[in-house]
């Protein structure tokens, strides 16, 4: 089975960077899901397993579905500790940009990374990178970033010495970022790579159940909620919409990651080909969270981008919006008005 993605060249480069730097840095995107989570833990793993002591820092909270992985006591958050974040990037040599593609989706945190002297990898699944680097690993058609970090590790002849410390978070992103590989995942070197991942003893199901069934009451509750009132289903058009305002996620104890994988709950409706959910910030006004979900060969990333300032797969995609929620709403009815039917 053919998994390699780098030259010869490049893994020389990269063997080189590792080695001289003296101080790294691995960080990710602004509300770190799975597989970025994932792929900074597996890799800041196979670094100190050659004698480096990376940072991870990420720019705000993940979800609590998350804290369950090894290493995530080590995170260090750029919301809670700036100075610490922003020093550590000062003294960088060598930072890796995992599944990120500009330095917005950074927010402030991107500002630093940018500033920073230090070489710059960048590896990462999503389209048209704007990150200055000295090696770019870009690849769309992957599954996940942490795909693309094992395809990495198994080229540089990591795959051996590589513990569950590392398969496990790698497995993780894989899985959250394919829905449980029900999405973007047909390529039969993901299930090549998933059976290597599982010589190294570790229980797939329970990491299944550490993300999927790992909830509070009241995340079912809100569940129940969005479906029964919140559901709007444009049958003709084959799409539908919800919004969940801060009054609402404040109603059901909303956490960080209560909210995921709502959008693809309406995909069980016969016929439907698009899922949008808008989701109000809970701390800054005027900031409306958009995600995408779609089937088959419609394609979300295309809506994303003409209509909510985002981007991402063709069946998975983000975006955000900087309006109020009834405005936000009217254009997501704009959107859909404008589909195919």
């Amino acid at each position: 089975m053919e998994i390699e993605i780098l030259s010869a060249a490049q893994c020389e480069q990269l063997r080189q960077l590792i080695a001289a730097a003296e101080h790294i840095m691995v960080c990710c995107h602004q509300n770190p899901d799975g597989d970025a989570i994932g792929s900074c833990l597996a890799l800041a793993e196979y670094l100190r397993m050659h004698d480096k002591d990376p940072m991870v820092a990420v720019p705000d909270k993940y979800p609590d579905f998350l804290q369950w992985m090894p290493g995530t006591e080590r995170i260090v958050r750029y919301d809670k500790h700036p100075e610490q974040v922003e020093t550590a990037f000062a003294q960088a040599d060598l930072v890796f940009c995992l599944d990120f593609n500009r330095p917005e989706r950074m927010e402030k945190m991107g500002e630093v990374m940018e500033a920073s002297s230090a070489k710059k990898v960048m590896i990462d699944h999503h389209p048209d990178p704007t990150i200055d680097t000295v090696l770019c690993i870009s690849h769309p058609e992957m599954s996940s970033t942490s795909e693309l970090l094992f395809r990495v590790i198994w080229q540089l002849g990591g795959f051996e010495e590589m513990t569950r410390k590392i398969a496990v978070p790698i497995y993780c992103g894989m899985m959250t970022d394919t829905g449980g590989f029900t999405y973007n995942s047909n390529r039969p070197e993901i299930y090549f790579i998933i059976s290597q991942l599982l010589t190294k003893g570790f229980d797939k199901d329970k990491i299944f159940r550490n993300v999927y069934n790992n909830y509070s009451e009241w995340r079912l509750r809100l569940i129940g909620y969005v479906l029964y009132q919140k559901l709007n289903v444009i049958p003709e058009k084959h799409a539908s919409y919800f919004c969940l305002t801060r009054r609402d996620l404040k109603s059901f104890h909303y956490l960080k990651g209560d909210a995921e994988g709502l959008v693809n709950m309406p995909l069980q409706i016969k016929g439907m080909k698009l899922s949008i959910s808008l989701r109000e910030d809970t701390e800054r006004d005027n900031l409306i969270w958009v995600s995408l979900r779609s089937v088959d060969d419609f394609s979300c990333t295309k809506v994303a981008e003409t209509y909510f300032n985002g981007g991402g797969h063709l069946n998975a995609s983000g975006g955000r919006l900087n309006c109020s929620m009834e405005e936000a709403e009217k254009i997501a009815q704009q959107a859909i008005r404008e589909l195919e039917g």
